[in-house]
């Protein structure tokens, strides 16, 4: 009689134990849900931030497929690159725009461009910043700073510390990223503010 005494006492006190522990764990359980969705959050206001501010839709895959050369689609959409001093643009001395070739916004001037000798067209600064972005780049076993097109993701090429004053830095730009707008043609291409760059 005594234990079934002490036990109806003990009962209540066990199961506020048992509900107090579960209660706990429901609020850790909670907390840990709520960090994850703030996580969550920031992780698609830092993919937000990065996205195209412009009204532009990459064209598909298979578009690409058929309105790049091979060449050009292997660097842009792959990530290749081209060879050295067999490249459009390499040694074009002549003012004009150079272009993302798939989007078309201006991405460099041949007022920045330099030989830099390696066989690539170079450049000491972009025409327009928000118009590319540098990513790090660990392939083949080295860090480089990889260069894209911000509205088109289309691979460009790398951006070095080694270039000539003002801006000490050398973007070695694939040939087949781009597309040359003559300084003549700037105008009826839609690129008329540019103009007075070369006047």
């Amino acid at each position: 009689m005594k234990i079934l005494i002490i036990a109806l006492f003990s009962l209540p006190l066990v199961l506020f134990g048992y509900y107090q522990g579960q209660a706990k764990e429901m609020k850790k359980a909670g907390d840990d849900m709520s960090m994850s969705q703030t996580m969550k959050s920031d992780d698609m206001m830092k993919s937000q931030s990065m996205a195209p501010r412009h009204n532009y839709e990459v064209p598909s895959d298979t578009v690409l497929r058929q309105r790049l050369t091979p060449l050009q689609y292997e660097v842009t959409r792959q990530e290749g690159t081209e060879p050295a001093f067999n490249n459009a643009y390499w040694d074009n001395h002549k003012p004009g725009l150079y272009v993302d070739i798939i989007s078309g916004v201006p991405l460099f001037s041949s007022t920045d461009k330099y030989d830099s000798g390696t066989g690539w067209p170079s450049f000491t600064r972009p025409l327009e910043p928000d118009n590319i972005f540098v990513k790090e780049d660990r392939k083949f076993f080295m860090v480089r700073n990889e260069v894209r097109s911000t509205l088109s993701d289309a691979h460009l090429g790398h951006v070095f510390d080694d270039g000539p004053e003002p801006t000490g830095l050398r973007y070695c730009m694939n040939s087949a990223a781009l597309r040359f707008i003559p300084a003549a043609d700037l105008e009826k291409e839609g690129y008329g503010k540019y103009v007075a760059l070369f006047k």
